[in-house]
């Protein structure tokens, strides 16, 4: 009997907690399947009420407007006193987030050093 392995998600999430501080870290695909999952993040990053939530994006290939609506669900979730940065922002993503204005809500970085 031949088994297929199958990848559940074409993101991987991860979510760290230091101090006021909190970052994800974002790999692969983020739309309207793996969406959800992101949210989920975000939300258990904001009942930490951190000063800060630093993305890293530099492997998140790709976004789409669902990923969008969860970054802005960020921004009016964790409020307008907390900072959000987003860093190495890949081309074609980056293309997503100026075209809608949303990159004039956030900070965008090369790199990030807490």
């Amino acid at each position: 009997m031949d088994f297929q392995e199958t990848k559940e998600t074409d993101l991987e999430i991860t979510l760290e907690i230091s101090g006021d501080i909190a970052k994800i870290t974002l790999v692969g695909e983020l739309d309207a399947s793996t969406a959800e999952n992101f949210k989920h993040q975000v939300e258990e990053a904001a009942k930490l009420n951190p000063q800060q939530l630093v993305l890293m994006m530099q492997k998140l290939d790709f976004m789409a407007s669902a990923g969008l609506r969860v970054l802005i669900f960020a921004k009016q979730k964790m409020g307008a006193n907390v900072k959000i940065y987003m860093v190495g922002v890949q081309d074609p993503v980056l293309e997503t987030i100026t075209k809608t204005g949303f990159h004039k809500s956030v900070y965008l970085l090369d790199k990030y050093d807490a």
